[in-house]
Formats: C-alpha cells, structure tokens, sequence
C-alpha cells in the first residue's frame, strides 16, 4: 500500500477508511512507513495507512473542474 500510496503524492486525493463514516479529502504531501501525510486547506493530518483501504483522485468534470458531488 506504500509504494501505491506514493503515486498519489502532491495530488487531490480522497481517502476512504475501514469505517464508512470516515473518509478525507485533500492533497497528499507525504506517505512514510505507517501514515499518510494530507494537506486539507491550512490544516494537515496523519492517516494511518493500516486504516486506509481506498484511495482515489478527487473526480474531474469534462471541463477539468472538481465534482461538487461524489458518490460512492
């Protein structure tokens, strides 16, 4: 899941957990050994990635906007 994780570096990704309440959305900066580090706006988060079990780019329309909804 690391070397995977790593081919999202420095793009908007979103983050889904084991637990379907939780998902995270914002610009991967860093993945180390046991966590990823996410950017969201000014404030940053470690997720460990023993919780992660999905992650995807943030969908694009046509015109190469962000969705404004993402359904799952």
């Amino acid at each position: 899941m690391i070397e995977l994780a790593k081919r999202f570096v420095g793009k908007e990704c979103l983050i889904y957990s084991f637990d379907s309440n939780h998902q995270f959305t914002g610009v991967i900066k860093e993945v180390t050994d046991g966590a990823i580090l996410v950017e969201n706006g000014e404030t940053l988060e470690a997720i460990n990635l023993d919780f992660v079990i999905r992650i995807r780019e943030y969908p694009k329309n046509k015109k190469g906007k962000k969705k404004s909804v993402v359904l799952d």
